[in-house]
């Protein structure tokens, strides 16, 4: 089972299609939470994706419950700068599930008290207030994957 990104209401397209290109390169899966903020045939997600969208396991949902259902049995890590636990120093396995919150707001209070040992952040410095979206969900892909010696990825 690989790993899978988790986009909660993601609102600028180019950072979607950004992670979606991530997720074809390395065979992530990528779980779209309603509402998004910006329709799916627009223009600048397909630009983004470039014209790897056929290689992206591409799943839709109306609520994160609906996620949380789906993989209950998996293990679910929370992007947040507000977390205290870096990436990096997290173990992580095959199937664990990524999740990243929209751009302007981040990830509900609500999910975040709700899993407070899963929460991650990436260390940087105090002049801005967090990385780009589709930045964060590469640092973190990635690192799992090396974790894991990159499984079925070509060198």
């Amino acid at each position: 089972m690989p790993f899978h990104i988790v986009l909660v209401e993601p609102e600028i397209p180019a950072n979607t299609g950004n992670i979606a290109r991530t997720c074809a390169a390395t065979g992530t899966h990528l779980h779209l939470v309603r509402p998004l903020g910006f329709r799916t045939d627009d223009a600048t997600l397909k630009r983004a994706g470039l014209d790897y969208w056929y290689a992206v396991n591409l799943t839709y949902y109306d609520s994160f419950a609906e996620v949380k259902e789906r993989f209950k049995d998996n293990r679910f890590f929370f992007a947040s700068t507000r977390a205290d636990k870096r990436y990096s120093d997290m173990a992580y396995r095959d199937g664990d599930l990524f999740v990243f919150g929209k751009e302007t707001k981040g990830l509900p209070q609500e999910l975040l008290d709700e899993h407070p040992d899963t929460l991650i952040r990436m260390p940087m410095t105090d002049k801005v207030r967090s990385l780009n979206l589709a930045n964060s969900a590469a640092i973190v892909v990635y690192e799992a994957l090396r974790q894991n010696d990159f499984p079925g990825l070509f060198d």
